[in-house]
């Protein structure tokens, strides 16, 4: 494995984002002297809060999965996650709505969601579902060491033992009809596959081994924290102060200085100068690249991108008595949608999207008798030719419209407080192409072919952007891994 070059005893991480702060955690328990400088007054990074006449909402992830990837963060400090952070399981871990009418919880416990298949669908399905965990099972424990949890160098790290058995599973088929070959109902077929939405993929171009997400969140389980998903960067920026992380807010990253590929500190926007043995870049990786090391190469140039979304944050006087805390509502088309939004870069015709209710499970983050709304639709990233300034206030009222027409009666009249945010919104927070995805996840921006989190002497990428991926686990693991190539 590739380390950085030279000493590195003081490292500056730019930015408090899970990637940054998993960094800063690890570093700061093998010895090192780690500052972080962030430009917003709170950590957090994408998993913001957004508080406002006393509602609290999340403005990034709202859907927390693989606990243990939190555990070990805490662990490598000698800390227990349950001293700075309470979370709940989620159940069902979401609630499905279909265009006939039909809707179908879905459990971690197989069992449990193989019971619920039967009674919704049938025994046949259910069996099938079964299977299917057999096999995404399978997936996640090929993958997990050999292709996620790993710095990989070169192609030729990936000539292991488990890449034959992921080869001889057909983990390297396309999703879509690899799901199909155990799930026969459209609905299963759906609620099983849409996870590569998270990878920026359709599930009839992406790769079966992307089935692992599914595995992730529908069979390992979902949590949700106490207070909200920014409890979790606040918990672990806590942790790393008491370990004697130095934390710089309200303080943004004008440039690195460098000399060539060395560099040698970070200069803040109000002048001041920060020296380092090694910088840990946290944001999105091609804007860190263009901004901070001013440089913008072939191979972040030529990058493609995931779709997009637009985001409604709502408080509201409504309740509605029908919805989970994770909702997703599926419209009548399927492979039309990852069209319109990919190959087209176009407004979903026929919506498919996604409601959190997070008072739901903590009625804490909004006033008495309110409620918090986090509702998501899918769009085409800032590559589409779409003027979000005039746009999103009509595309607003749509996606109010559609909540509407999928049961959420009265959702515009309740509401008090709201927040839009588009992909113009996105890219303003310095998300290239607007993409809070990140770049996608084809078959050449997988793995080795990935933006590398090692550039020059030493800097090291973390977040996103760069390996594993893109998803609250993978960017907790980026910290990992951009720790190893300073620790070994």
């Amino acid at each position: 494995m590739k380390q950085v070059r030279g000493k590195s005893d003081r490292v500056v991480v730019v930015g408090a984002g899970l990637g940054g702060l998993a960094t800063a955690m690890r570093l700061a328990a093998a010895g090192r002297s780690v500052t972080v400088v962030e430009r917003e007054a709170v950590p957090g990074g994408r998993a913001g809060m957004w508080e406002v006449d006393g509602h609290r909402f999340d403005t990034g992830p709202t859907v927390l999965t693989m606990p243990n990837l939190i555990d070990d963060v805490f662990e490598c400090l000698g800390e227990k996650t349950a001293d700075w952070l309470e979370l709940q399981t989620v159940s069902p871990l979401y609630r499905t709505y279909y265009p006939d009418g039909s809707r179908l919880d879905v459990h971690s416990n197989p069992q449990e969601m193989a019971a619920e298949i039967d009674a919704k669908i049938g025994p046949d399905e259910a069996g099938n579902y079964l299977r299917f965990v057999d096999f995404v099972s399978e997936l996640y424990t090929l993958e997990m060491s050999d292709f996620i949890d790993r710095n990989i160098d070169s192609p030729l790290d990936l000539v292991t033992g488990n890449l034959a058995r992921l080869a001889a599973i057909g983990g390297f088929r396309r999703l879509a009809p690899k799901v199909n070959e155990y799930l026969k109902d459209p609905r299963t077929q759906r609620v099983f596959s849409f996870q590569a939405m998270y990878a920026g993929m359709s599930p009839f171009d992406a790769l079966a081994i992307y089935a692992v997400i599914a595995y992730m969140d529908s069979v390992a389980g979902v949590y949700f924290p106490k207070g909200g998903m920014h409890a979790v960067p606040v918990a672990m920026a806590a942790a790393a102060a008491k370990h004697g992380v130095e934390f710089h807010y309200n303080t943004e990253v004008a440039q690195v200085e460098r000399s060539g590929e060395r560099a040698t500190a970070v200069i803040t926007t109000n002048g001041l100068r920060i020296p380092a043995d090694v910088v840990v870049l946290n944001p999105d990786l091609p804007i860190a690249h263009r901004d901070l090391l001013n440089r913008e190469p072939w191979s972040i140039r030529r990058l493609n991108y995931s779709p997009s979304c637009a985001v409604l944050l709502a408080g509201s006087s409504a309740t509605y008595s029908q919805i989970a805390h994770h909702n997703i509502h599926f419209g009548r088309a399927w492979k039309g949608v990852f069209s319109e939004l990919i190959d087209q870069q176009q407004i979903m015709s026929d919506p498919s999207f996604f409601v959190t209710n997070a008072t739901h499970s903590d009625p804490s983050l909004a006033p008495a008798g309110k409620q918090n709304y986090y509702v998501l639709f899918p769009t085409p990233n800032n590559r589409a030719n779409i003027d979000w300034k005039q746009f999103g206030p009509q595309y607003r009222d749509q996606m109010v419209a559609t909540l509407e027409e999928n049961g959420y009666i009265g959702f515009g009249d309740s509401i008090s407080v709201e927040k839009l945010t588009t992909p113009l919104d996105w890219e303003q927070a310095g998300m290239a192409a607007g993409a809070p995805f990140a770049a996608s996840h084809s078959f050449t921006q997988t793995g080795p072919f990935r933006p590398r989190n090692l550039w020059g002497e030493n800097v090291v990428f973390t977040g996103s952007g760069t390996t594993p991926g893109v998803g609250v686990p993978m960017v907790l693991i980026s910290g990992k891994l951009a720790a190893q190539r300073i620790t070994g």
